[in-house]
């Protein structure tokens, strides 16, 4: 895996989880439309595991993550926000 590998990953992580939150479940509990929740809770799901796949990976690499970087990575991905922030002050520093 390399570097970019992870940066995009933790983008797309990001991204759905944004949709997820502040779309899908809105939708969910103001305007009683669930599908969305269905659709984008598996896509968050697969993004989020595929996420945590790529750091672990590029973290047994040449040059690992610190654990405290792998930590916030982790933390990140559970914050809406979290791995754009992540992935602009952590993973640029490499």
């Amino acid at each position: 895996m390399t570097l970019n590998n992870l940066r995009t990953a933790a983008l797309i992580e990001g991204t759905t989880l944004v949709l997820l939150m502040l779309i899908a479940v809105p939708l969910k509990h103001m305007a009683d439309i669930p599908q969305f929740v269905s659709l984008i809770g598996p896509m968050h799901g697969i993004a989020f595991l595929g996420y945590l796949f790529v750091l672990f990976k590029y973290s047994s690499k040449d040059k690992p993550l610190s654990a405290s970087q792998i930590t916030v990575g982790i933390l990140a991905a559970l914050i809406p926000f979290g791995s754009f922030i992540f992935e602009r002050k952590v993973l640029k520093t490499l």
